[in-house]
């Protein structure tokens, strides 16, 4: 009831600029959040996906203003599993599933697969690494003078030790929002799923200088109890280690303000 249920979808401001994070069902309030803001103004909005897992892009079909001429939006991520970008979406609102097909919207819609993993959106650099989550997935480093998030919501620790990569990736982040979905025992029966655990997400910040930590990607049978006892481990964990990282879970609503230097 706290921590809230929706599937992924943040929502990064920097100046004029909008750039949503995944396309879960959260998609849907922030839909209708945009169009009270706007009202009749044009919407110009940038959607990063980290991979088409039905639960980061099933917000899309109730995202209300692609339903408005005055939205103009750019999709960007890799391609699907077994298919392109474009088919992923689209096929999601096929008269099978969803009584309006895609290419009728009346929003203009651009989607873009990546093929450099470097690129920028108005003045926010992005960067992209590759997950280790089932099919092709990523992660995003976004930088700005503000502050730089980074956003890894689908990853599972690799078994080789350090992750020298991902270690590099993450380094130096203001905010770093993390797949944490399991405690230590429930890992251990999971593992291979491509999520990861709250011991190891903060093992990684500590060792990635990371300021703070978002615990991330809830597991559906944990209630607010549960999280609430798995914040308190990790921040114990970085007591233990003398480390200063600030370690808190997603909820609805919550807004974390960079400022800079």
């Amino acid at each position: 009831m706290r921590y809230g249920g929706n599937t992924t979808c943040l929502e990064i401001r920097r100046g004029s600029e909008i750039i949503i994070l995944d396309a879960g069902t959260g998609l849907r309030k922030l839909g209708q959040s945009l169009l009270r803001e706007f009202k009749q103004h044009p919407l110009n909005l940038s959607l990063l996906l980290s991979h088409t897992h039905w639960d980061h892009i099933q917000g899309l079909p109730f995202f209300a203003p692609i339903y408005e001429s005055r939205c103009r939006l750019r999709i960007l991520g890799c391609e699907g599993a077994h298919d392109s970008l474009v088919a992923a979406l689209t096929g999601q609102m096929e008269s099978t599933y969803f009584p309006v097909p895609f290419f009728k919207l009346p929003s203009n819609i651009e989607i873009e697969e990546l093929r450099d993993f470097n690129f920028a959106i108005g003045s926010v650099l992005v960067r992209a690494h590759r997950a280790n989550h089932p099919g092709l997935a990523v992660g995003y480093r976004l930088f700005s003078p503000e502050g730089i998030v980074v956003f890894f919501p689908d990853t599972e620790p690799r078994q080789s030790g350090d992750d020298r990569e991902m270690i590099d990736f993450v380094h130096g982040a203001d905010v770093l929002i993390l797949d944490s979905q399991y405690d230590r025992a429930e890992y251990r029966r999971h593992t291979g799923w491509g999520h990861g655990c709250v011991d190891d997400s903060v093992a990684l910040a500590l060792k990635a200088d990371v300021k703070k930590l978002v615990l991330f990607h809830h597991d559906p049978d944990h209630d607010d109890k549960k999280i609430d006892v798995l914040v308190k481990s990790a921040r114990q964990i970085v007591a233990k280690a003398k480390g200063k990282l600030k370690v808190v879970a997603a909820r609805e609503g919550m807004v974390i303000q960079l400022v800079g230097k």
